[in-house]
This record gives C-alpha cells, structure tokens and sequence, in this order.
C-alpha cells in the first residue's frame, strides 16, 4: 500500500470525528523541499465542508493522526498544507519486505485479462533502418515492456510496407545498374545493398527529367514522361497481376532486406511476436466497405468511390475505396486491426508507434473502428512521437543523407571507446570485454538519450553529449550501477540478514522513498506510454544514491547494523536500476 492509501482512510476518520463530516476525498502531494514531510495533505479543498482556519484544521488532524496512526511520527502546518512526517519503522518495513523481491514493482497478468497489441518498427523493404526507425524501435519496445510489467500480456508486431512504386524503384535500379550483385558478392548487408539501388533510382530520374528538359520539355512534362518511372509503373502492374519473373525478383530482394534487418533489430536489442506483411495486408478491408454501407457508416458517391463523412467530429470527409474499387491505406489499416484481432482473440486494445505526422489519419482509423462497432476500439492508441533531428539538419532517405542506424549504432560504440580510453580505467580488461563494455555503454547512450524524452517532443540527437559520463545521460546510470557492484563484491561480511537499525539518517530515509516509487511509475508510464517516466525516474533514484553515497559512509562504516543496512540499500538501489532500464532495453554492465 501506498503512503496515500494508508493515509487515506485514517484522515477521512479524523474529520468525521472532529468535525462530525462525512468526506470521500482527500487531496495530496509531495512535500516541498523546503519543509519537513515525507508526504503533505492539502487542506484547502477541506475549508468548502468545515468551518474554521486552514492552520487551525491541519494541526487538529495531524495531532489526530499522530495519535491513532503508528506511520505517522510528527507534522507541521505552513498554510493550508499539513506536511506528514513519517515514522522510520514504516521506511524499514516496507525496505525489508521489498529487499529480495527480484520482481519488486512488477505486477503479473491475469491470465483472464484481454491483451495489447503493440505495433513498431513497421519499415519499407526498399532501405535500410535510419535514425527515424531507432526512436520508433526504442520507443515502441520500451512501451510493450513497461505495458507487460505493468500487469498486462503484450504482442509485439510491425506491419512491413513490401509492396509499392518504391519497392519496385529499386528492384528496377537492381536489373538495370546491378550486374547481378548479391550480399554475398559485394560483402554488403542486403538492406544495405537495397538501399543503395533505391538511390541509384533517384539518381538516375533525376538525370532523365534534366535530360527531358533540355529537350524544351517543361519540368512537370518530365517528370510525368521519363522513362525510368515509366518502367516502374509498369513493374508495378506486372507484380500486381502476379508476374512470375517479377514477383521472383521481388522476393529474392525483400529477403535479403529481412536479413539485414534482423542483424539490426538483434543489435538493437528489440524483438517481435507477430510480423504482417502490406503484400498480404493491401486487400483486406474491401469487405468491410460493404459492411459499413449496409450500416449506414459510409455512403457510395456517383462515381462509384465510397466515403465517410466526419464532418460532425471536426474532421472531413475521407475516401475509403475508390471508385475504380481498389483500396487506400486508410481501408488497408481497417482490415488489418480487425485481422489481428482474429489472429489473436484474446487482444482487446493496439498501440500504434508512428510518427506525428501520421496523427491525421490515426484520429480518423480509431474513428471509423468506434463506428462500425468493434468493441475494441476504444482502446486502441496511436503513440506519437516527434522527429529525430541531427545538428547537420534534416534526413532523406532518397538522397542517401540518412543516419544509417547500424552505423549510428558503431558511432555510438566508438564514442563510448574514446571516452573510456581517454579516462584510462581499462587496464585489467580483455580485448572482448573491452568491446562488450563499449558496446553497453554506446547503446545504453543512445537509447537513454531518445527515451528520456517525452515521445511528442522532437529530439536534437548528438552523439558525444549522449555518452558523458556526467549528468542525465545512460552512462551516468550506468556508472553508478557498476560503482554498486564494485561495493557488494567489497562486502567481505554477511549482509543479508534484517538489520537491527531503529533510526534512519536523512539521506537513506530520502532513498528508501524514492524505491517506494517504482511500482506506481511502471503503472503511470504503461497508463500514459511514456518510457520518459521511467528514465527520469531512474535518474532521480541515481542522484539520490550518489548524495547518500556523498554523505554517509558504506563499507568505512563502524556501527556493522548500518553497514549492513547500507550495503542491502546499495543492492537494492542497483537492483532497482537493472529492472527499469531492462523495460527500456538498456543493459547495466557490473564494471566500468
């Protein structure tokens, strides 16, 4: 139980006894730094039912509470707040009971409980993963985690877009300019390989239509009369109509992008339960159309096309099939939901990882869901988040100016390297464990950077300020996890045993606290999908161990109940750590 829980029904009796008023509410928050309290009760709301000074009422319930409620040792008044201070032996009492609890803050599901769905990643089979795609990986892992030790079961899963004009861009550019180049031939990662096609593509239509143009064809003449995407088009009704030569192009190259992709997703550390595929996808939802005509959701215009009209939410009206009766995205991602939830019955709400500019159509999707009756709907999210930008300026994929993200992933390990290097502690490590430790720490950069931040907001990513070992960065977490481990591996004694300590100083007092919060910031970071939470909530704990750390002595201590106290705190601190940057992806190395 939470302070407030305890607190709780305690004050609601002290004001039906005081004051002989019946109330179902009562309001608290954190005490300010300033004033002694572990946790203040608002009085002002209080003043609306009983009559007397703010003052006067909170020093009636506090001598109340420190009367009738063992937690509570002493208070004070400033105002209309009533800060609480609380007893030591509640803070030791809830530390032993949570001491050698490996799944402390964790809630296990209720197998009678319906499932989410978390979709992420989602890429294109025409390039290989950028900058972009590391934040939507991060994110959306982080969120699936936080989701499942917040008490729920969770299916991870990405849609792939492996069908369009851009997949057939670069299969063209492959047959065109490619000579039969394989992964195996050019030594290249076969995303890699795909991707460099895609931007031969480019290279080449835009060296067509400045061809075109200085034959006197205007710019829009051009573009629409250039061969190369003329053949493309054409590609791209061959593959719809089940072309055999094409269709076997297509899949040899698709593969050798699953390929690199999956040696990215295992070095980025995230993984899937489920893959959809938009070749499959594309179709579905035309038989919802009907569905949702006999309903009276969409109305046939003359021309044939089907639409739906929002005007009545604030939206506008949106096209669902066109009148040449193929579908849109928007019909794609109706059949999609409701197959998922076929495939797995037990699913009772999705989360969507995609960008903000797709904030639209998601609004739209969930909209027409609720309307055609899916009982699901209503809990079905779309996590948006904002652009990763580089100090160099924005990315594009068709230039070939984006953030490789296995590169950005061995940037990050370099960094990681010359730090360490330059700070001169490796001296007893191997070559491999060398490169392990600056695998975790690079990684561990990267990812605590992009978590921390609100999903909404834009990022300005930059390397080197991600890998100080100083301030809210992973590294800093990092380092204060392995300086634990360095002091437990010390502990030449027996400390697992309960300590017989009655008093706490200040500063373990303040840690046992900030431990106390784990469980409800798991539960607020699933509620808002917000991994940010949980980072910060992190760096809180870590600065408030190295104050204690600062302040108090550990294994230099005489008095050997508080040595023992402050060595299973430390455990229990570093512990703490471990299991929230897990949910982030994050791992903790037990040297630096």
């Amino acid at each position: 139980m939470t302070l407030s829980q305890i607190l709780t029904p305690s004050i609601e009796k002290a004001v039906q006894a005081l004051f002989d008023i019946a109330i179902d509410k009562v309001e608290f928050q954190a005490t300010r730094k300033e004033f002694e309290g572990d946790i203040t009760m608002v009085i002002f709301p209080l003043l609306k039912v009983v009559k007397s000074n703010p003052v006067e009422l909170g020093n009636k319930i506090g001598n109340y509470l420190v009367e009738n409620v063992a937690e509570v040792s002493r208070f004070n008044v400033v105002s209309g707040f009533l800060n609480i201070v609380i007893s030591d032996e509640y803070y030791l009492n809830f530390f032993n009971e949570i001491k050698e609890d490996a799944k402390f803050g964790f809630v296990t599901p209720n197998p009678d409980d319906k499932a989410v769905m978390v979709e992420y990643s989602s890429p294109n089979t025409n390039k290989p993963l950028h900058l972009g795609h590391v934040r939507n990986n991060l994110l959306g892992y982080a969120v699936a985690e936080i989701i499942k030790a917040s008490g729920k079961k969770v299916y991870k899963t990405q849609i792939i877009n492996d069908r369009g004009i851009h997949i057939c861009k670069s299969m063209l550019a492959w047959q065109k300019f490619g000579n039969g180049q394989t992964p195996e031939s050019t030594g290249l990662k076969g995303d890699k390989l795909v991707g460099n096609y895609y931007v031969a593509f480019d290279k080449a239509y835009k060296e067509e239509i400045a061809q075109l143009m200085s034959e006197g064809k205007t710019e829009e003449e051009a573009k629409k009369q250039v061969p190369i995407i003329l053949e493309a088009q054409e590609m791209l009704l061959k593959w719809e109509a089940g072309d055999e030569e094409v269709k076997a192009l297509w899949k040899m190259m698709n593969q050798w992008v699953y390929d690199g992709f999956a040696i990215s997703y295992k070095n980025l550390g995230v993984d899937f339960d489920a893959f959809y595929y938009e070749s499959n996808t594309y179709l579905l939802g035309k038989d919802v159309v009907q569905i949702g005509l006999e309903k009276g959701v969409f109305e046939k215009d003359p021309d044939g096309s089907v639409w739906i009209d929002l005007t009545d939410e604030g939206l506008d009206r949106k096209i669902v099939l066109r009148s040449d009766g193929t579908a849109v995205y928007m019909t794609q991602d109706i059949g999609t939901a409701i197959q998922r939830v076929k495939d797995y019955p037990d699913v009772g709400g999705m989360v969507y990882t995609v960008g903000n500019e797709q904030d639209y159509h998601f609004k739209v999707l969930f909209l027409i869901l609720k309307k055609l009756g899916f009982e699901w709907s209503k809990n079905l999210f779309h996590l948006s988040y904002g652009m990763v930008d580089l100090p160099s300026g924005k990315m594009k994929s068709r230039e070939g100016t984006v953030v490789d993200a296995d590169d950005l992933m061995q940037e990050m390990a370099d960094t990681a390297q010359n730090i360490a290097e330059d700070l001169g502690k490796l001296e007893s490590y191997s070559a491999e464990e060398k490169a392990k430790l600056y695998n975790t720490i690079g990684l561990g950069a990267l990812k605590y950077y992009i978590l921390k931040v609100d999903p909404k907001k834009r990022i300005l990513f930059n390397p080197e300020e991600s890998v100080d070992f100083a301030g809210n960065t992973g590294p800093f977490i990092q380092y204060t996890y392995a300086r634990i481990q360095s002091i437990i591996r010390k502990a030449n004694f027996d400390f697992s045993a309960n300590s017989a300590m009655v008093t706490l100083h200040e500063k373990e007092k303040e840690l046992v606290k900030q431990l106390e919060l784990f469980p409800e910031v798991i539960q607020n970071a699933a509620q808002h999908h917000s991994p940010a939470l949980l980072a910060n909530f992190t760096y809180d704990l870590v600065r408030e161990y190295n104050s204690f750390y600062q302040a108090v002595p550990i294994l230099g201590e005489d008095d050997l109940n508080k040595k023992i106290f402050r060595v299973q705190l430390s455990k229990k601190v570093a512990d703490t750590i471990a299991s929230s940057f897990k949910l982030l992806g994050i791992n903790v190395p037990e040297r630096m």
